[in-house]
């Protein structure tokens, strides 16, 4: 993912919120026949606080990862959607996509059979505890026998990133009305393309910007304020 200075998320406590927020991720690695990419749930390391995260892939998954012997990209990403150019002022304008996405790239520590099991019962009780009646992965019919046999049919996974590339590009190179339309649009329901989620990270991310700039005024909130440039990109579809 190339980066971009005005899109640029280096914010750890953000990115563990996402990538909290978003556990549906792409395993990119370049195995023997070439590029291959897997998808699966993989969750924060609760023993870190750092951007370390844990999962499993089957074992006919891992046999094209080589999980342990080579770097393994994954991709986490956040919420995304069109942006029409109706939606800003008059003028000459071109649509674009808004989004969050999050890389991880690093050769992954292989797990346990203990330490996998862990990580498979975490994985049950995140998704089926939002559940009325959930259903646990050691609770009946389940016995011990089984759950062992599924986990022998999985390889867990441990990365903690050597690389991390993230980016939210959520409209910062639009003006402060333009921004508070593209999230009136995604928030309000009449659009095709609206989107509650995308709406709060943008409302998220530009309420920072916000701040900031205020913040700066503040040594000599009597002076009069400067108008303050946003960031110029032409990045747009």
């Amino acid at each position: 993912m190339r980066q971009n200075p005005s899109f640029t998320m280096t914010d750890a406590g953000e990115l563990r919120r996402l990538l909290d927020a978003n556990p549906w991720m792409t395993l990119v690695s370049n195995g023997d026949g070439g590029l291959v990419a897997s998808h699966y749930a993989v969750l924060l390391d609760e023993d870190r606080d750092d951007l370390t995260v844990v999962g499993h892939v089957g074992k006919p998954d891992d046999g094209v990862h080589g999980l342990g012997e080579r770097e393994l990209l994954i991709i986490a990403q956040g919420p995304h959607g069109y942006i029409s150019p109706g939606w800003y002022p008059p003028g000459p304008n071109v649509p674009t996509w808004n989004y969050v996405a999050v890389h991880l790239s690093g050769i992954p520590e292989v797990l346990s059979a203990e330490e996998n099991l862990r990580v498979l019962d975490r994985l049950v009780a995140r998704f089926e505890s939002a559940l009325p009646q959930p259903r646990m992965m050691w609770q009946p019919p389940n016995d011990e026998e089984y759950v062992k046999r599924m986990e022998r049919g999985t390889v867990g996974f441990r990365l903690t990133p050597t690389r991390v590339v993230a980016k939210r590009k959520l409209s910062q190179n639009k003006s402060d009305e333009t921004v508070d339309e593209i999230i009136l649009q995604l928030d309000a329901g009449r659009s095709p393309y609206a989107d509650p989620r995308l709406a709060g990270e943008m409302r998220r991310a530009h309420d920072a910007i916000r701040s900031a700039r205020s913040a700066q005024l503040l040594p000599d909130a009597s002076a009069p304020a400067e108008p303050t440039a946003r960031p110029t990109n032409q990045e747009e579809l």
